[in-house]
Order: C-alpha cells, then sequence, then structure tokens
C-alpha cells in the first residue's frame, strides 16, 4: 500500500497536467473560431508543457540525489563510520545539508568519547573507594573478633576499643571526604564568592588544625594585613588553605614549624604555606594533586591522598590554581592564587 502511494504521489503532478494540457484543447477548439490562431496558441503550449515536464524530471533527478547522498551521509553516521566530505566545499542545498549532519556527527563522537572517559572515571572511583575502605573495614573485624574473647583483660579490652573507635574515626574522615570529592566533581556544591578579609578565612582555617599541630610540637604562625580583601567563598576556601595546613602539619616531625604568609599582587593575591618538613620530589609535583595519591614515603602517616586533590579543585574552581616548589628533607611551600576580581 506504501509503496503504490509513493508511485500515485511521484506521477499526480504529470497526470495533473496532462489534465490541464487536455482541457486547455478543448478550450482552444471551442472558443477560439479562427484556425490559425488555434494552432499558434497550441504551438506555444505545447512548448510551454514540453519545458514544464522536463523541468520537473530534472527537478524530480535533483530531489532524488539529493536524498541519495543525504541518505548516504545518514547511512555512514549510523554504521559508525565517517561521513564523506568531498563535496562539503561546494555552494550547494547538498553540501550545507551534509555539512550540519558532518557536525551533528562529530557531537555525537564527542558525546560517546565523554560517556567512555565518565565511565571509566566511575569505574576508577568505585574501584578507589572499595580499596580505601577495605583497610578500616578489616581493622574493625579484627578488633571486634578480639572482644569476643571472654577471657580478654579489661586492659586489652580497652585498647581494642580504642583502636576501633581509631579505625571508625578513620573511617568516618573517609567518608567526609569523599562527599566532599563527590560534590566537587559533579558540581553540587554552590560557591558563594564575596569580597571580604582574607585574614579571617586564614584565621578559620589555621583553627582546623591548631590542635594537632600543637600535640605534635609544630608551631603555626601567619602573616597576613587585616586590610587585604579578596573576592572569595570563605567556607571553601577555608577548607583548601586547611587541606593544605594540614598536609603540612602532618609531614613536619615535632619542632618544626608551617606558617602562613600572605602577599597582594595586581592580579592575584598569593597566599604561602610553608613547612619544613620532608619535601616532595619533582617528578611528584603533579601527582600530588592526583585524587588517592600518595608517596610512598609517606605511607606511614594516616591519610587517604584527597586532601591535596580538594584543595586544588576548590581553588581552580575559584578561577585560581595551585603551585607547589619543594626539597627533599628542607620543606615544601603550597602557592595558592586567589584571582583579585572573581
Amino acid at each position: 500500500m506504501k509503496k503504490r502511494y509513493t508511485r500515485f504521489n511521484q506521477t499526480a503532478p504529470l497526470i495533473l497536467a496532462g489534465l490541464l494540457f487536455a482541457a486547455l484543447i478543448w478550450l482552444l477548439w471551442t472558443y477560439v473560431p479562427r484556425a490559425a490562431v488555434r494552432h499558434g496558441i497550441l504551438a506555444v503550449c505545447i512548448g510551454i508543457f514540453l519545458l514544464a515536464e522536463l523541468w520537473v524530471l530534472v527537478w524530480r533527478r535533483q530531489i532524488s540525489r539529493f536524498a541519495d547522498e543525504v541518505c548516504g551521509t545518514l547511512d555512514a553516521a549510523i554504521a559508525g563510520r565517517e561521513p564523506d566530505t568531498s563535496g562539503l566545499y561546494e555552494d550547494s542545498l547538498t553540501a550545507k545539508v551534509q555539512g550540519k549532519l558532518r557536525q551533528f556527527y562529530d557531537l555525537m563522537g564527542e558525546s560517546r568519547q565523554q560517556s567512555l572517559r565518565d565511565k571509566e572515571i566511575i569505574q576508577s572511583l568505585v574501584s578507589d573507594i572499595s580499596h580505601q575502605v577495605k583497610t578500616p573495614v578489616a581493622g574493625m573485624r579484627l578488633y571486634a573478633g578480639i572482644l569476643k574473647n571472654p577471657r580478654l583483660s579489661a586492659e586489652k579490652r580497652q585498647q581494642s576499643l580504642e583502636a576501633m573507635e581509631a579505625q571508625l574515626d578513620k573511617l568516618d574522615f573517609l567518608m567526609q571526604s569523599l562527599i566532599k570529592m563527590s560534590r566537587l566533581e559533579t558540581g553540587t556544591f554552590v560557591l558563594h564568592p564575596e569580597k571580604i578579609r582574607l585574614n579571617d578565612t586564614i584565621a578559620f582555617a589555621m583553627s582546623t588544625v591548631w590542635a594537632k599541630a600543637e600535640q605534635k610540637g609544630v608551631t603555626l604562625t601567619a602573616q597576613c594585613a587585616p586590610d587585604i580583601l579578596v573576592r572569595h567563598d570563605p567556607k571553601w576556601t577555608a577548607e583548601a588553605i586547611g587541606n593544605l595546613l594540614d598536609n603540612g602539619v602532618k609531614y613536619t616531625k615535632p619542632g618544626g614549624s608551617v606558617s602562613v604568609e600572605v602577599s597582594p599582587w595586581q592580579f592575584y593575591t598569593r597566599v604561602d604555606i610553608r613547612d619544613t618538613g620532608i619535601g616532595i620530589s619533582e617528578e611528584d609535583y603533579h601527582r600530588v594533586f592526583q585524587r588517592f595519591y600518595r608517596a610512598q614515603e609517606t605511607s606511614q602517616e594516616e591519610g587517604v591522598g584527597l586532601g591535596l586533590y580538594l584543595a586544588n579543585g576548590i581553588i581552580t574552581r575559584q578561577k585560581g590554581y595551585i603551585s607547589v616548589k619543594s626539597q627533599k628533607g628542607e620543606g615544601t611551600v603550597f602557592s595558592v592564587y586567589l584571582l583579585n576580581e572573581g
């Protein structure tokens, strides 16, 4: 039924033209009395009719060719092949349509590649999370098994409970870090930048590591003029600077120091977090900002390798950046550059 309708649709213009021509001949023979006039008009009409038929045939051939070329381009795109672009630069309707189809094909290709990259990231993230969670869970199972012993002394029981509590704290810290990382990567957290005193943000960041530094015997100092105003999100910026300070305290030996120094520049305000810790090798400068990365020499310290990753993500989303300069055994300087006008 569909084929018959298509065939009729293609021949309908020719049938209609034939009927109109027949009606014209009948009108000429009925209402034009002079034979010479009739013949002249008839000859002109025949010429016009033949030209119209020729134009229709040429037009149909062009439409058919246009449809074939467009369908060929679509078939290639559907099959995953690169469409033929040999006539892409011609000044024709086909070239225009093929150009748009090529743009659509390129966009779909980029979308497929992005989907593959997202899938790889998710797989990597699930694998990393699984690996990180295994350690505290295994520790809690171990101490739970010890606590089941009815003949366990009160002292050993207390030690096991404290050790289990430490594993719970580690697991809680890991989950909080993963939540922050998830919010950062999915863009669900909202920045609220405002032009306020940077001194207050740094003071809040230092308060989060003050007890840890004092317990370890690491000196904390800060130099920031109270009149320095920078447009930034105070909560998330304090989180980033706090992570850098925590990193400095963690890898600085007792008796060492961690300092903060602020220097206003023309376009950026620079915040240097300097420590006298173990240092970072030059080949690890970029790796330290990767998710879950931890250098071999830092494996003895507590941590999951998310602090610097989160700090870098927070600062870059405020149009700033972080650089690192270090020397093994002599300490590290992380420099945070905050855009003065965001």
